[in-house]
């Protein structure tokens, strides 16, 4: 099931969510809308469930106007942050509910849904939990049953709103790992709502980055990371030395020092220097772009992290590295920072 998403707006009052927002979902690829709350990543999952409808655009699903169905003929799973269950019933029976409540027509006898249902549920691997209740699930588990249950009705596409956002760090990677064998198995075309950058990254076949009710990027998990479009991309996706500059006449400056640095396609003019953390060498003393005092670190596995205090026109800039533990460091020490790759872009 191919989604096409055009020029969708979408107000609430005077706040825009949507700004003209285009998007094609290919089928049977799994998606994650990734931004910072406010940038309209529900609003459009909500639009394409027909939760809400846009005040223009469109919204087709294998080229057929989805917006002259209601959220009930879309055939669409929905699977939401807090579960949603209902407490009253057994695992088996929350599965069960959407098959139980189709119309008579097309309701599939007893036998049928009793055996769709335990499939399900062997599917999310919780068979044996089929006649407890919600309360008596850990959080990990009833996002599973939630999952089985937004399945039941065999969705065209599946929509995830912050699947994981109420669980604990380790569960959320368990999980992250479970749903992209799952989508490896059942091949439905997925969306999922994230503002985890690492969720979107590991789970994701495309990532599109969202922010003030705009696409900033679309591409691979790969692609975003390695070659943002934009500040914000950099900024929001992995963790980033930002550094203000000023470019003139092919020449780089941070304050009063003039960096060895090529200025590339960068215009003149306020600019903002991107570095990832671990892209930062350390050389020795005196030979690298710039030199900093460390102020504190912190050693975990074979990395280091230290605050490093660069001292630019009478200022003091603190920035944070990565750097491998072959050289230990410690507060005092000075270091001179090469960066191995960087981005440039315009100041806003």
């Amino acid at each position: 099931m191919t989604i096409e998403v055009r020029n969708i707006v979408k107000k609430f009052g005077a706040f825009t969510a949507l700004d003209n927002v285009n998007l094609r979902v290919e089928t049977g690829e799994l998606v994650a809308l990734l931004g910072p709350s406010g940038s309209g990543k529900t609003s459009l999952l909500r639009i394409i469930a027909g939760l809400d409808w846009p005040d223009s655009g469109t919204v087709s699903f294998d080229g057929e106007n989805a917006l002259a169905r209601g959220a009930g003929e879309r055939q669409v799973g929905f699977v939401f942050q807090h579960y949603a269950l209902f407490r009253h019933m057994s695992v088996f029976e929350n599965v069960a509910f959407g098959l139980r409540v189709q119309p008579r027509a097309i309701r599939q006898s007893e036998d049928q849904i009793r055996k769709r249902v335990k499939d399900l549920l062997d599917l999310v691997q919780l068979g044996w939990l089929a006649d407890r209740y919600p309360s008596q699930l850990s959080g990990g588990q009833r996002q599973r049953i939630a999952l089985a249950r937004a399945l039941a009705i065999e969705p065209r596409i599946l929509l995830l709103d912050e699947p994981f956002g109420a669980l604990d760090a380790k569960v959320r990677k368990e999980l992250r790992r479970w749903l992209r064998q799952l989508h490896e198995e059942i091949h439905v075309t997925s969306i999922f709502v994230t503002h985890d950058q690492e969720e979107a990254l590991e789970v994701a076949n495309r990532v599109v980055v969202m922010d003030k009710g705009k696409i900033e990027q679309i591409g691979t998990p790969g692609e975003v990371y390695d070659n943002p479009m934009t500040s914000f991309v950099h900024g929001f996706i992995g963790e980033s030395i930002v550094l203000p500059v000023q470019v003139r006449d092919g020449r780089i400056s941070l304050g009063d020092k003039v960096l060895n640095l090529e200025p590339r396609d960068a215009v003149s003019g306020p600019s903002n220097l991107f570095i990832r953390r671990h892209d930062v060498a350390l050389v020795p003393a005196g030979s690298g772009v710039i030199d900093g005092d460390v102020k504190r670190v912190r050693a975990f596995g074979p990395t280091q992290r230290a605050d490093v205090a660069l001292h630019v026109g009478g200022g003091e800039t603190l920035i944070e590295i990565d750097a491998p533990r072959d050289r230990e460091l410690k507060p005092g020490d000075i270091v001179s920072l090469q960066p191995r790759r960087y981005r440039i872009f315009a100041a806003a």
